[in-house]
């Protein structure tokens, strides 16, 4: 079967998405704020679940359509064909958003969908009551500006969960952020990699598996694999693809430090449960006593901001021993920060500077290709 598919994302990360769903083969790429549409297959669908580093899910597009009163919603919403996906047994619930519309009632337009869709499914099986016993097929609705669209949520929980980080810090970086500062980095199989300030080891562990090329979901489960709809050979299939393409040779390695003891421990516990332990070293190290090697090198951090672990001061202390100490001309430092004067207490101006959002915090990522020494 061949989908129209979405893939939302964090703002700012749009266009690394979109790069990633070309080189796996999607089709007919369209890039919105905050989320990727393409086109693709029961494999294509599958890869997108466990490849994609930077998407927070893979959604089936079911229908998009105009409606501002409820009779244009239901009578839309009826005409979609959820009996494709969702079976005799299949729970369907529904949530969603609407934004500058005038359908603004969240409830009122779950209960509109979930009418009917109930009554799509009953005129094509012809039963009167639904169990929903069986597996989630979760029905998600976006009203903006009075456009409606109503999907699938093929992932279940959300694709940065990988799996390997069920511990963390106080603050730790969602991972699919981290995928995205990585790829800005063009982190490589054979890059040495640096994080001085890496917390539960998120960038650290992120880069090394993209380094290795291995799948990002490759070690969870997706909620459409209980589907009766998509053929278990794809899913299969995909996996053993995703396993053949791994870089077992990868040269590439990673250092990563923190002050706290614990941090450091979790680091190594997260990178073992990734499969990348082998490449990754931490040791227990105050932001200030960096001092990478003389070979090329990227570094990547994410220091405190002072909005839950340190108050301003101290976190602008940290930025400005970043200053000091982030001098060595052969490697490149991406740094992402909250703080619209980053760059002054940091020393000098970025070479590039990219928005991001970390969660709802609009955030900076600063880019040094060169940092020379402050005078």
């Amino acid at each position: 079967m061949k989908y129209r598919l979405i893939a939302p994302c964090l703002f700012g990360l749009e266009g690394i998405l979109a790069g990633e769903v070309k080189r796996m083969g999607g089709e007919d790429v369209v890039t919105t704020n905050g989320r990727v549409e393409f086109s693709g297959d029961d494999h294509i669908l599958c890869r997108a679940n466990l490849c994609l580093r930077t998407a927070e899910r893979v959604l089936i597009k079911l229908g998009e359509f105009e409606a501002r009163t409820f009779t244009e919603l239901f009578d839309n919403v009826r005409a979609l064909p959820f009996e494709q996906f969702i079976g005799k047994q299949d729970a369907f619930p529904v949530k969603g958003h609407s934004i500058k519309s005038a359908l603004y009632s969240i409830p009122d337009c779950q209960k509109i969908i979930k009418k009917a869709a109930v009554e799509r499914l009953h005129e094509k099986y012809g039963l009167a009551w639904f169990e929903e016993t069986g597996p989630i097929h979760q029905i998600q609705f976006s009203i903006m500006w009075d456009k409606v669209t109503v999907m699938l949520d093929t992932s279940g929980a959300g694709l940065h969960k990988r799996g390997y980080r069920r511990n963390s810090n106080d603050a730790p970086i969602k991972e699919t952020l981290a995928a995205g500062m990585i790829d800005v980095a063009i982190v490589k199989h054979d890059t040495e990699f640096y994080d001085p300030c890496c917390g539960s080891g998120t960038l650290l562990i992120e880069a090394a598996m993209k380094a290795m090329n291995i799948p990002a979901g490759l070690g969870r489960t997706f909620a459409a694999q209980k589907w009766g709809c998509i053929p278990e050979a794809a899913w299969r299939e995909e996996r053993a693809r995703g396993l053949d393409l791994i870089r077992r040779d990868a040269a590439f390695v990673a250092y990563g430090g923190d002050i706290d003891p614990r941090a450091v421990d979790l680091t190594l516990e997260n990178a073992r449960k990734a499969g990348v332990s082998r490449h990754v070293h931490v040791r227990v190290r105050d932001v200030a006593e960096f001092l990478p090697s003389d070979n090329p090198a990227v570094l990547v951090t994410n220091p405190p901001y002072g909005e839950r672990l340190l108050d301003q001061e101290d976190a602008r202390k940290i930025i400005a021993t970043m200053g000091k100490v982030f001098t060595r001309s052969k490697t490149r430092y991406l740094i992402i920060s909250p703080d619209e004067e980053f760059e002054r207490v940091f020393g000098r101006r970025a070479d590039k500077r990219r928005k991001l959002y970390n969660g709802m915090l609009k955030c900076n990522l600063y880019t040094y290709d060169s940092v020379k020494p402050k005078r």
